[in-house]
């Protein structure tokens, strides 16, 4: 495992991503909450992943136990990141619910306490005046955000008045927005950027195409409509060209061409042990100055349908005909 040393912290390149357990509409079932996922968990710490990523939001605490029971009696090899939802996230607020997160994972003190999401009417400067009391008291080390916009990172770190060291996005070769501001900030101002979806739910693992479409959660993701699977052809074979060469599967090339970012780190999520084997390994998967620039162009020419345009035909004319109503 190949780690990063940023704003303080030391990191795996690879982390482990925890949405699913616990969480229904994964499909993964009670047996993989109950015991997989335990598995999961200790094999990501074997084999060098110490970024452990949840929320409570996440199965609704579920994921946060789950993660509490799996790390006991190995604290010191995870960093533990959670979030907070940010419901009105005025600061007793944030202190109330940061102590309940540490209270489902069992530790004294979060290693990376995130707000979810910007919330759009209470000000970072109430939910920074939370996370400086739960940093004061000790339950929690260090501050994050997750989807904030370059301006909001930086105005939630002015209201913190002390570093707010990463920024959990959605990036990958499918998803390049951050590329035009974030991750050229985080690299040059000592700053991490988490990266979730590094394989888009699964899409840049190149095994869904137009006769092998998902299920589950990922009938959402209008990246698995057919038009956009016919879009990503060049994408995905360029993917499995590439693993080929390596002797290494797709979700490895995708997930080597993030981590290659300067100051960016990943954190796929596992349905196996298995999986999280192979996750991990992506991490010593050296790409060339060549390849990367390869992947990155398939990447540039990639436009998939997004919004109504992404919708179903019988789904685009139905709202349509409603908009036209008086």
């Amino acid at each position: 495992m190949q780690y990063i040393e940023v704003a303080g912290v030391r990191v795996s390149k690879i982390g482990l991503g925890c949405w699913q357990f616990g969480s229904r509409e994964w499909g993964y079932g009670q047996a993989y909450a109950r015991d997989e996922a335990i598995r999961i968990t200790n094999k990501a710490l074997d084999v060098g992943i110490n970024l452990i990523d949840t929320a409570e939001i996440y199965g609704f605490g579920q994921s946060e136990r789950i993660v509490g029971r799996a790390i006991a009696g190995r604290r010191n090899d995870a960093f533990v990141a959670t979030k907070i939802w940010p419901l009105m996230p005025l600061a007793p607020v944030v202190v109330d619910r940061g102590r309940r997160s540490a209270r489902r994972l069992k530790i004294d003190t979060i290693d990376l306490y995130q707000v979810h999401q910007a919330n759009p009417v209470v000000p970072d400067a109430a939910t920074m005046q939370g996370m400086r009391q739960l940093q004061r008291s000790g339950v929690i080390r260090h501050v994050g955000v997750s989807n904030y916009s370059l301006d909001r990172w930086q105005r939630a770190q002015d209201a913190l008045g002390s570093p707010v060291i990463s920024n959990q996005i959605e990036y990958s070769l499918a998803e390049r927005g951050p590329d035009r501001d974030l991750v050229p900030f985080a690299a040059t101002n000592d700053r991490l950027i988490i990266a979730y979806s590094p394989l888009a739910q699964g899409f840049l693992a190149a095994k869904y195409d137009v006769g092998n479409q998902p299920g589950g959660v990922r009938l959402a993701n209008p990246l698995f409509l057919e038009v956009n699977l016919r879009r990503g052809h060049d994408l995905l074979s360029t993917l499995r060209s590439l693993a080929q060469a390596h002797d290494a599967t797709p979700a490895q090339v995708a997930l080597a061409w993030v981590i290659r970012r300067r100051n960016v780190v990943a954190i796929p999520g596992a349905s196996s042990v298995d999986q999280v084997v192979r996750n991990a390994e992506a991490a010593e998967l050296d790409l060339t100055d060549d390849e990367d620039a390869e992947l990155t162009a398939a990447s540039d020419q990639f436009t998939p349908q997004r919004g109504l345009a992404a919708a179903p035909a019988w789904l685009r004319m139905r709202l349509t005909t409603a908009a036209d109503r008086p």
